[in-house]
């Protein structure tokens, strides 16, 4: 009989639900979108959360249940937002609406968090802000004090979509618990934490794949389910990088987006003075260090027709390697793999749309060297495969170009997604032994790009002018 997981994604705008075979292949999914209003980045009813979860779930099955057997769907797991937080009474139920973790009125908590964090415990977390758990959860005990002596748990978006599935409101896993304070170096709650809030509204953590339970008997009923296990999920981001591929030492993930997110997993804990790179704990113990640049691939869509990108892309195959720098940065300021708040982007005048084309997409690429080789120096480990996601994937010339500037083999991802990663997690200890041997079986990759010889010469040159322009503007400090 053939063996099946549910994935499930609760993002900002809506729920995807995906039935997956545990070979990878996503059988089929279900997507419901949130009717958002203007408070939707502040707050959002988790009881809508679920609403959707159980109409996605409910139509999967309605779809799927002729064909699939109850027992051959093992296990169900969620990722949602990292940083997002809910208030529950002791049954479960909601307080109040999840702080998002968009929401930015907890910034004066999060300074105080960080200062605390930096005095107390300087080896963990310190990057404590308005998106994190444990800034939002201060800043409704000021502002909230006729709930707060309800509470029983503060618990995270997707710890909530797992309650609802089995009825275990107080366990969370190391991912989302991070940036709530949980000290991922000893696995434990450190001891300051009870100077910022009340610690027993704190939850079991452990580590993402753990199964806590089944099903709840009427949900079980209603899905036409029997015996499916209730599994521990992770945050959206973390649950993307293991379904690009990268789930062992040496392997990392760049996704372009809007921005550009750097993920991998090391050996060893990353410690980073400038507190742009910080560490989620790996399922089996590594390190998974991540950073995130405002640069990334919003300027496609912002300065060029998206009907014209056939005929850019089959220009810059034909234009690169180009002489252009170019960074297409889009906002003032960078955060990674630099910090400079005064940075701008840039552009050569007088040249046409193709080359301006080419030359951002070979900016981009010296951006991501330039954090690969931070990287590296702070692991003291080789970046030895990096698996790539995000629309600037579907580039030909952009993979060509990255792989030649980074002189390292690019490997594309079939679907490097937050619910296939939710799906891997689910198999991790149902279907297989640990999460390395999951996302071994159920990812895919569709192409590897390896670096032109003819190209790579010329793209170092151009790096190294590029990086030299950006100290010349004082965007990057020397030593």
């Amino acid at each position: 009989m053939k063996e099946y997981i549910i994935g499930i994604d609760v993002g900002t705008q809506g729920v995807r639900v995906a039935l997956v075979q545990a070979n990878g292949t996503v059988i089929q999914t279900v997507s419901t979108p949130f009717k958002l209003t203007a408070r939707s980045r502040e707050e959002q009813s988790p009881d809508m959360w679920w609403k959707h979860t159980l109409e996605a779930l409910l139509e999967i099955r309605k779809q799927t249940a002729n064909d699939i057997a109850p027992r051959a769907i093992k296990a169900i797991a969620t990722t949602s937002t990292s940083g997002t937080v809910i208030p529950i009474d002791k049954n479960g139920i909601p307080l109040h609406d999840a702080l998002m973790y968009s929401d930015t009125r907890s910034a004066e908590e999060g300074q105080y968090c960080k200062a605390l964090a930096k005095q107390y415990n300087p080896d963990g977390f310190t990057g404590f802000n308005a998106s994190c758990g444990l800034s939002k959860i201060r800043w409704f005990d000021k502002n909230y004090p006729e709930k707060t002596e309800r509470i029983h748990k503060w618990i995270h978006a997707a710890d909530f979509i797992t309650g609802k599935l089995c009825g275990r409101f107080d366990i969370t896993d190391y991912t989302n618990a991070l940036k709530t304070g949980f000290d991922v170096d000893r696995y434990c709650w450190p001891d300051y934490l009870d100077r910022l809030i009340t610690t027993t509204w704190l939850p079991e953590v452990v580590s993402s794949g753990t199964v806590i339970g089944e099903l709840a008997t009427d949900l079980a009923g209603a899905l036409r389910l029997d015996k499916t296990k209730v599994v521990v999920g992770l945050t959206d981001g973390c649950a993307s990088q293991l379904a690009s591929g990268a789930v062992k030492p040496g392997d990392w993930n760049t996704t372009i987006g809007t921005t550009m997110v750097i993920k991998g997993v090391t050996r060893n804990k990353i410690i980073d003075p400038s507190g742009s790179i910080y560490c989620h704990r790996h399922p089996e113990g590594y390190w998974m260090p991540g950073g995130a640049s405002n640069t990334g691939a919003d300027w496609v869509s912002l300065d060029f027709d998206k009907k014209e990108l056939p005929i850019l892309n089959a220009h810059a195959a034909r234009l690169l390697p180009t002489s252009h720098l170019a960074w297409p940065l889009k906002q003032k300021g960078e955060r990674f793999p630099f910090t400079s708040p005064h940075a701008m982007g840039f552009a050569p005048p007088s040249i046409s749309n193709e080359e301006r084309y080419t030359a951002n997409m070979e900016g981009v690429a010296y951006i991501e060297r330039y954090a690969y080789e931070q990287i590296e120096g702070l692991s003291s480990e080789p970046v030895s495969a990096i698996f790539t996601a995000g629309g600037a994937s579907n580039s030909a010339p952009w993979l060509r170009i990255r792989s030649s500037v980074l002189k390292k083999p690019i490997y594309k991802s079939r679907e490097a997604t937050g619910v296939l990663g939710a799906a891997i997690a689910a198999a991790s200890k149902t279907i297989y032994g640990s999460m390395t041997e999951a996302v071994n079986h159920m990812t895919q990759i569709t192409e590897e790009v390896l670096p032109e010889k003819e190209l790579i010469s010329i793209y170092e040159e151009n790096y190294h002018q590029f990086i030299h322009l950006l100290i010349d503007k004082q965007y990057i400090a020397t030593c």
